[in-house]
């Protein structure tokens, strides 16, 4: 079954049901239909990501993203 969008009116969503029926339309294939390897191999990868950023940047790098972000979450906003 795909997912069809919920803000469609009822002849927006009858018109679609149509086309997806007649092959007008192809139907999208549902998120959960990813290979489950796949996910977990990117997931993996993401963790891998950061300390192999860190260990790239030179301390004077560090101390510039570091400064940046704790006066972005200080910064009042108004």
């Amino acid at each position: 079954m795909s997912k069809r969008p919920k803000n469609l009116d009822l002849n927006q969503l009858a018109k679609r049901i149509v086309d997806e029926a007649s092959g007008e339309e192809p139907i999208e294939p549902s998120p959960e239909d990813e290979n489950k390897a796949a996910k977990e191999k990117k997931r993996l990868d993401g963790l891998k990501g950061g300390k192999v950023r860190a260990q790239k940047l030179t301390a004077k790098q560090r101390s510039e993203i570091a400064s940046l972000a704790a006066s972005t979450r200080w910064h009042k906003v108004d």
